[in-house]
């Protein structure tokens, strides 16, 4: 694992300073000038000065850096401009930099592949970003199949379709905004098996049972399918989740959208079955932990 400031630090400073230190003593500044203005050691100005700094030309050809220099240069060689606001302008740039696909973030990228994996915009700082936001959903969803995996019996409670753990972004549209598990989670031998990472867009079924509650007035951003049973139906209602059962005939996204506009409270969908159609229970949640949670009363 590798820190954009490291990046930034070992890639990015040192020719910045470098430019800048040779601005500097290129306005008639000293080199212990230089070094005090710089807040540097006069050593580090006269590596600088003998090009015993190895620089990047990346950084070196960037228009934007080329003026940056000239414009803290001249501003510190003539007192108009403040080490403080020298470090502030600096410090703007080196985020910009950081924008996905320019010329930090894509050193960043060389140094971490699995950023240049990911196919969204981004910036590496930014507390809102897709990316964050999108791995923290992945992370959820790991805890709650840990969980899952750690809970005995749970292999029991896998209906013969398949259970899947998923979790939604905030703004989930799409089944691409669901993250679950690839190829579902079965009973091998009396084991719940998790046959890979979660992703995202690899649920269908359960994603858009999620998604289907939430267009309809449910606040969840998680959803679990066990099988169907009235003992578990009862026993989660004792939990204290509003329970809601609905015959499963129809078209699942009708019934469920029919059950929640009836009872838009409801943090369980039981779908007792039909001809030809397995019965389920649908445990929604607001996370994937939460959820995964819900099930280990139900094997007391």
């Amino acid at each position: 694992m590798k820190f954009i400031e490291e990046v930034v630090v070992e890639e990015f400073l040192p020719t910045f300073r470098s430019m800048l230190a040779e601005d500097l003593r290129e306005r008639g500044l000293t080199q212990s000038e230089v070094a005090s203005v710089l807040g540097i050691s006069q050593s580090a100005v006269s590596k600088y000065a003998h090009g015993e700094v190895a620089r990047k030309d990346v950084f070196l050809e960037d228009e934007r850096v080329r003026e940056l220099v000239t414009e803290v240069g001249t501003g510190l060689s003539t007192g108009d401009m403040s080490r403080v606001q020298a470090l502030i302008e600096a410090e703007v740039l080196i985020r910009r930099l950081e924008a996905r696909g320019d010329v930090l973030a894509s050193l960043h990228e060389e140094a971490m592949p699995e950023l240049a994996a990911y196919e969204g915009e981004f910036r590496i700082h930014d507390p809102e970003s897709e990316l964050r936001t999108t791995e923290r959903v992945l992370s959820s969803v790991r805890r709650g199949l840990r969980t899952l995996e750690n809970t005995s019996g749970f292999a029991g409670l896998i209906p013969n379709v398949g259970s899947n753990l998923v979790e939604c972004t905030p703004d989930a549209v799409t089944i691409d905004d669901v993250a679950g598990v690839p190829g579902r989670i079965f009973d091998v031998k009396g084991r719940a098996t998790v046959p890979g990472d979660p992703e995202f867009g690899v649920s269908e079924h359960v994603a858009n049972v999620l998604l289907t509650a939430r267009e309809h007035g449910s606040e969840a951003r998680a959803a679990l399918n066990v099988r169907y049973d009235p003992l578990l139906s009862a026993l989660l209602s004792e939990g204290g989740y509003t329970v809601i059962e609905f015959e499963g005939e129809g078209d699942l996204e009708e019934s469920i959208a029919g059950a929640l506009d009836s009872e838009p409270e409801a943090t369980v969908l039981a779908q007792t079955g039909g001809f030809g159609i397995e019965p389920v229970i649908y445990v929604l949640g607001r996370d994937a932990p939460s959820v995964a949670d819900a099930i280990e009363p139900l094997l007391r």
